[in-house]
């Protein structure tokens, strides 16, 4: 089981719908795949029309209270389930705190769905906090959206100090450009620039585009909705280029 966690320090930047768009490419793959919706605003389970329910929230989940799989719900596309947020999960860093190696709780947690999923994939809230330090331990991959403009450059170079400073070696962070707008020239300047400072950024860029917009209003993943457009062909690099990241690992 590979475990990717959609990660940003900065919010607004097309992490969640990276992760259900990779997660549905994932099980149409047939792969066996699960999403987890960490964030308390839960828009990964409102974009594939789940209401959690949740008894006891995140402190009985964190305390053991509660198994994961129990809190599981199917989506309506074969192979592709979501663990859905809980508005709880705002106060997940205080349960977090509580516990002895609050960091390995995540990465604990999962550990009983390793026969049951192939990949998982984490929609994480923004910010550094010691839920996502949970994330970093539990990641195979630190997917990572950056929009090309000077703020989210200085979030990724925050991220990676962050990663080298507490030691996570076996952390992949692999960044990629998101809702990018090819028609302005300043976005074309900076990708042309990062690539060079940073060629661990991914080819595949994803665009601003209307169709990602719809997935809120469709309320589902854009395969769901549409047959073909560059939106998708754009995931489907993203895809393919998370495969090979994969296999080095």
């Amino acid at each position: 089981m590979k475990v990717v966690a959609l990660y940003s320090i900065k919010g607004g930047v097309g992490k969640t719908s990276s992760a259900v768009n990779l997660a549905y490419i994932s099980a149409c793959k047939g792969f066996r795949t699960l999403i987890w919706d960490l964030d308390p605003q839960g828009a990964s389970s409102y974009y594939f029309r789940i209401k959690p329910k949740i008894k006891g929230g995140s402190r009985d989940l964190i305390a053991g209270k509660r198994e994961l799989d129990g809190l599981i719900k199917g989506t309506d596309f074969e192979k592709l389930d979501l663990l859905p947020a809980d508005f709880s999960f705002r106060n997940l860093d205080l349960v977090l705190d509580g516990k002895k190696k609050p960091t390995r709780q995540i990465k604990k947690l999962l550990k009983p769905l390793t026969e049951d999923y192939d990949f998982v994939f984490l929609d994480c809230p923004p910010n550094i906090s010691l839920l996502s330090e949970a994330v970093f331990e539990a990641a195979d991959i630190l997917l990572s959206p950056i929009i090309p403009t000077t703020l989210s450059l200085r979030t990724l170079e925050q991220l990676k100090i962050f990663i080298e400073d507490n030691k996570l070696c076996n952390l992949a962070l692999i960044p990629f450009f998101s809702m990018a707008d090819r028609r302005k020239n300043m976005h074309k300047d900076i990708m042309s620039e990062l690539i060079k400072v940073h060629p661990e950024i991914l080819n595949a860029v994803i665009p601003y585009a209307s169709d990602i917009e719809r997935m809120g209003l469709e309320r589902m993943p854009l395969g769901g909705f549409i047959n073909k457009s560059r939106s998708m062909d754009a995931y489907n690099e993203l895809w393919i280029e998370l495969m090979e990241q994969l296999k080095n690992e």
